[in-house]
């Protein structure tokens, strides 16, 4: 009998990646794709406000308006110093309408995606990072306002306003495992979107945004438990010229460790299902 060549033996199968490192890959090559998801954002922009003279600058206008009608009905309200208050509200509402848009939008991010996951094969981390970005887009839009009023009300600190930078990258990290996860939990249940639409509404009652946490009193330990505000005032205290809150960084780098120890497995192992469920 004659022994087979060498040539004729099938090479063995290369071992098949684990769920692990494909949800890795798909994170690092998402991240990588800058120009993808930065231009998917644009798209969805100059979609949004075609035809428009301004563009997102409507949004500017109407949250402008909105500030200055509100800043002093509740100053007089909480009897606040105007100066001191408005600035205060400004910021907070403005950096407020980034982290609840990026939380309502997250649990949407691979459900309004469906034709691109459906057609182009590209990382989930692509979709993610795309909504980050266009959330981002209008919020620098919306910072024309925080530029007016620290002109008319400058801060005692104004260099201390460049430490609000890091905070903001912190608070965009955090909407990358906080879309990641919220992403594949309304992809399959689809209840649960309008829920985190409700809970981020009542959230912004619950959190220091109109008000300041010293009107707790005695229970201002029921603020600092709200990692909302600790994420505000990662932005809003620096461009206030004060200092951070003791506990504000240590918590916020917390919950970037623990959300991301959490939402890594989660979707390594339910990452392969998300093309099926949308």
């Amino acid at each position: 009998m004659m022994r087979p060549a060498m040539a004729d033996i099938p090479a063995p199968a290369a071992p098949r990646p684990s769920a692990w490192t494909l949800a890795l890959r798909d994170v690092r090559d998402g991240v990588l794709n800058v120009r993808v998801w930065q231009m998917l954002a644009w798209y969805e922009i100059r979609q949004r406000y075609k035809r428009s003279v301004l563009g997102p600058f409507w949004l500017t206008i109407s949250m402008g308006a909105l500030v200055a009608a509100m800043g002093p009905l509740y100053g007089r309200l909480f009897n606040q110093d105007v100066s001191a208050y408005f600035p205060y509200l400004a910021i907070g509402f403005i950096v407020w309408q980034l982290i609840s848009s990026l939380l309502v939008e997250a649990g949407q991010v691979f459900i309004v995606a469906q034709p691109y996951i459906h057609q182009v094969r590209m990382p989930f981390t692509v979709h993610v990072l795309r909504m980050i970005w266009r959330n981002v887009i209008v919020f620098l839009h919306n910072l024309v306002i925080v530029l007016v009023v620290l002109w008319w009300f400058p801060p005692k600190d104004p260099w201390l306003a460049l430490t609000a930078l890091p905070g903001l990258l912190l608070v965009l990290l955090n909407a990358v495992w906080i879309g990641l996860l919220l992403g594949v939990l309304c992809a399959r249940f689809r209840d649960i979107p309008p829920i985190i639409t409700s809970l981020v509404q009542l959230a912004f009652f619950l959190t220091p945004v109109l008000w300041h946490k010293e009107m707790l009193g005695g229970i201002q330990w029921a603020a600092d438990l709200n990692p909302l505000y600790h994420l505000i005032e990662l932005v809003r205290a620096p461009l206030l010229g004060q200092a951070l809150p003791p506990h504000s960084w240590p918590a916020v780098l917390l919950m970037t460790a623990l959300g991301f120890a959490v939402t890594l497995p989660f979707f390594a192992r339910y990452r392969g299902r998300i093309a099926y469920w949308v």
